[in-house]
């Protein structure tokens, strides 16, 4: 089939990527009757597709491209290639994303001014406020159908949830509930959740949000949107003027392509996109597009993570029903009394037994770890998630010798914990043990986190362009018609799941490229 969009056609706006930020720009974007090609770099997979298997799912939906990780924390030496779990398909990480979809807090947007300079963070302000966003929130919660808002029910609880609200409550917590939750709790157009539990490996029953079969399908139909699968992104190319003027992606047998453009919208996660940036440097950009500020690729942010799961004399199945469906939210707030600045959510979780047996403990063995492993149906688990602290040091650069397939360099993802990070899961540690305490667990397991999945920042939002990489409108400072659309733009992490931003942030941007092209400025 003839894609509906030339190569050289020049008075198109290119998306790249497709998930939470690309896909839902895209849609916004072809509704407004704004011509959009969104490039992909991964294939595209129909939701009944997808394979309710650990291990098979990750090999259908997980970016493989080799990456290399350095830095102080044992991910580096555990997952030396895999720093990072995104998806490499049509619709990004929000096929294989759990569906958590928080709104900031106030304070959040504004921690420097809140917490105060914390020595070894690079802290800053977002240029934004809670009430720029609310209007947006609005709008990105009925598209998501977020449960638990604008009059939608809220998720049934599961065995894992059951387990949890009771601990909570013992210890005195008051925000307990099955959260908010971007998953169908009744049939309309998607059907509802039908607790299948296989939430991280693609909802083969369209109930939670993605944007491969909601804003994609969408945007398709104005016959405004054509989406390439297949096309991996290698440059970003300019005019003599400076403004960014095409595309070059590799197609899915190595071809290179060249699609123009009039703007370019780059939503790659936080790896790909300033690695893009950064690949694109020229004589006019020597050290990479939109980095004047030096500040491309640095900041990195993937949550202050870790998990707690415990054992309970009697079967508990938490693998039955959605997986985060529960959460805690008491220690979300600031309270530097504990230790740290910043907060964390608690939030249901249930592994297979194969990622189980994988990230448990990486690399044990014995009595202990195989103990664990045989009261698999007997446990209990949750995912704790907090504000991590930005450092300039931890970065995404360019390999100096590895090449990918194209014979680009490959990234390398550095990461080290802020003493602030450490303090922060030691207390979260505490406390989810405390939460099975409570209900009478006979052991409890604090284990490390996985390769990250929430990963922020890199070409961070500033209102100064020395300070950061784009404006409150995710334009680039450098270069008018070229944006940064995915969390990426993140100027601090926030504790809570960073998908439904990202979705406002995306929306709210949309409307901003509408009124810059209809003012004739990009």
């Amino acid at each position: 089939m003839a894609a509906p969009y030339e190569l050289s056609d020049d008075s198109v706006v290119v998306v790249i990527g497709s998930g939470a930020g690309g896909g839902t720009l895209g849609n916004e974007l072809a509704q407004k009757g704004i011509d959009t090609v969104i490039l992909e770099a991964g294939g595209r997979h129909e939701f009944t597709d997808f394979i309710n298997d650990e291990w098979g799912s990750f090999g259908q939906l997980a970016w493989l491209d080799n990456r290399t990780t350095s830095g102080d924390w044992r991910v580096s030496r555990d997952f030396p290639n895999l720093p990072a779990w995104i998806v490499k398909a049509v619709g990004g990480s929000t096929t294989h994303w759990a569906g958590a979809s928080l709104r900031f807090q106030e304070h959040e947007l504004r921690v420097l001014s809140e917490y105060g300079a914390v020595e070894g963070a690079n802290l800053l302000d977002w240029p934004i406020t809670l009430a720029d966003l609310e209007p947006y929130y609005d709008k990105a919660e009925k598209k998501m159908r977020v449960t638990r808002t604008h009059d939608l029910p809220g998720l049934p609880g599961n065995n894992n949830y059951k387990i949890m609200e009771a601990g909570a409550k013992k210890l005195g917590y008051k925000e307990v509930h099955t959260g908010r939750m971007a998953i169908n709790s009744v049939d309309d157009d998607r059907p509802m959740c039908q607790q299948s539990g296989f939430c991280f490996q693609g909802c083969k029953f369209s109930a939670k949000w993605s944007t491969l079969y909601t804003e994609i399908p969408e945007g398709e139909e104005t016959g405004k949107l054509e989406v390439r699968a297949n096309a991996h992104v290698l440059k970003i190319e300019h005019d003599d003027s400076g403004k960014v003027s095409g595309v070059v992606y590799a197609d899915k047998d190595g071809n290179q392509h060249r699609q123009a453009a009039r703007a370019v919208c780059v939503a790659g996660n936080s790896i790909e996109s300033p690695r893009m940036l950064l690949n694109s440097a020229s004589s006019q950009f020597p050290d990479g597009l939109a980095n004047s500020s030096g500040q491309v690729g640095k900041n990195y942010m993937r949550h202050m993570t870790g998990s707690v799961y415990a054992v309970f004399d009697k079967p508990v199945n938490f693998y039955r029903g959605t997986t985060m469906a529960g959460i805690i939210s008491d220690e979300a707030r600031n309270n530097p009394k504990r230790g740290f600045v910043g907060g964390y959510e608690m939030e249901t979780l249930a592994l297979g037994l194969p990622f189980m047996a994988a990230f448990l403990n990486p690399g044990a063995w014995g009595r202990e770890f195989t103990a664990a492993l045989d009261m698999y149906d007997h446990m209990a688990g949750m995912w704790i998630v907090g504000e991590d602290m930005p450092q300039e040091s931890n970065a995404i650069s360019l390999h100096d010798e590895l090449k990918d397939a194209h014979g680009m360099p490959i990234p390398n993802v550095h990461f080290t914990d802020h003493p602030n990070d450490v303090a922060m899961r030691n207390h979260a540690y505490g406390q989810g043990s405390a939460v099975y305490d409570a209900v009478g667990a006979t052991a409890t397991y604090p284990t490390p986190p996985y390769p990250s999945t929430h990963n922020l920042g890199t070409n961070r939002m500033s209102a100064k362009p020395e300070d950061g990489v784009v404006n409150k409108f995710g334009q680039t400072h450098d270069i008018a018609n070229l944006f940064i659309s995915d969390g990426s733009q993140f100027t601090t992490g926030a504790a809570e799941n960073p998908t439904l931003t990202i979705v406002t942030l995306a929306i709210r941007q949309a409307d901003y490229i509408a009124e810059q092209m209809s003012q004739g400025a990009i």
